[in-house]
């Protein structure tokens, strides 16, 4: 269901047209206010916040979910509903960021990506490990 607001935007059951992102980045947290819908990879890459480490930020597959060098760990936000998101969560590896429509409150962590495809630790910390 929606609403018609006075200019006649299309209003979302939630009453707004965005929706609130917090970024973690080590030790800072970004808050971003996002048009709902927009996939995530690519509100990530606008802010200046990468998914990707140093040497997949040019080599990568621009948002295909084939080269899974976008992984971050969603911390609140929907359900592993792409196969590999769904492979991710079940082994304890990132969640790819092309396939993440921001279309509810989330809160997401940028994954240290020195060891590229780290696991969760045996802490059970949701950190990789061997960074």
């Amino acid at each position: 269901m929606t609403d018609v607001d006075r200019d006649g935007d299309d209003r979302t059951e939630a009453g707004s047209q965005t929706v609130s992102l917090v970024v973690v980045d080590g030790d800072e947290r970004v808050d971003l206010d996002v048009e709902r819908g927009r996939n995530l990879r690519r509100v990530l890459l606008d802010a200046g916040l990468s998914p990707y480490a140093a040497a997949t930020r040019r080599l990568n597959c621009g948002g295909r979910g084939i080269c899974a060098t976008c992984g971050v760990r969603v911390r609140e936000g929907p359900p592993a509903d792409h196969w590999h998101d769904r492979l991710a969560d079940r082994f304890g590896y990132p969640r790819l960021s092309c396939q993440i429509a921001v279309d509810r409150p989330m809160t997401v962590s940028l994954v240290d990506k020195r060891v590229w495809g780290g696991r969760r630790s045996e802490a059970g910390d949701g950190e990789p490990d061997g960074g």
